[in-house]
């Protein structure tokens, strides 16, 4: 569900439906309530392997958000450790595939690959940044965290995130608009992103 409130906040509740993602663009400043997964490089490869093998996911896709993140251990009486986002573009070599299968968000830090934000357009799907080195004030926008698969990888398990009002900007949208920088040429046309 996305709303748009009066007061100009932007809340994004998970599960997201094509219409959701559709009604937003780069640049929107959201607040991220429901529920997140979290997969980063080896969870990837588990899934991938998993999908190769005709074996159902440890989560069903459809309208889903993922978060590259991997949490450290949680103190007492909290859920989860520090939980800031990853490096994105490690998982881009997995993402068009995702995608294709029915997710529809994910949630990092830094910029997408091509063939990712082609296939997020073709998809409709988006990618909200969140903000490297905030991992103990995001960690406190989450409420409860279990692991859901791969156990043994650790801080790299699959884990199942309830989350309030987690800060998030979004950095590509369906539309084929982003934040990143782009490159130049001196007569005006865009040459290629900065990287």
């Amino acid at each position: 569900m996305l709303e748009r409130r009066a007061d100009g906040r932007i809340i994004v509740e998970a599960p997201l439906s094509e219409a959701d993602v559709l009604g937003l663009r780069a640049g929107d400043r959201v607040r991220i309530q429901g529920v997140l997964y979290t997969a980063r490089d080896a969870a990837h490869g588990r899934m991938r392997q998993l999908i190769s093998e005709g074996k159902p996911l440890p989560f069903a896709l459809k309208g889903q958000i993922l978060y590259y993140v991997g949490p450290t251990p949680a103190r007492p009486g909290r859920p989860i450790g520090s939980a800031g986002p990853t490096t994105s573009s490690r998982m881009d070599a997995y993402t068009p595939q995702l995608l294709e299968l029915g997710l529809k968000g994910m949630i990092g830090k830094g910029y997408r690959g091509r063939a990712v934000l082609e296939a997020m357009q073709r998809f409709k799907a988006v990618y909200f940044m969140a903000i490297g080195g905030s991992g103990a004030v995001l960690a406190k926008r989450i409420d409860a965290a279990k692991v859901l698969a791969f156990e043994e990888l650790g801080t790299e398990a699959i884990r199942e995130l309830q989350v309030h009002d987690f800060p998030a900007v979004v950095a590509n949208d369906a539309h084929g608009g982003e934040v990143f920088p782009v490159a130049t040429l001196p007569w005006g046309e865009k040459a290629s992103r900065v990287e």
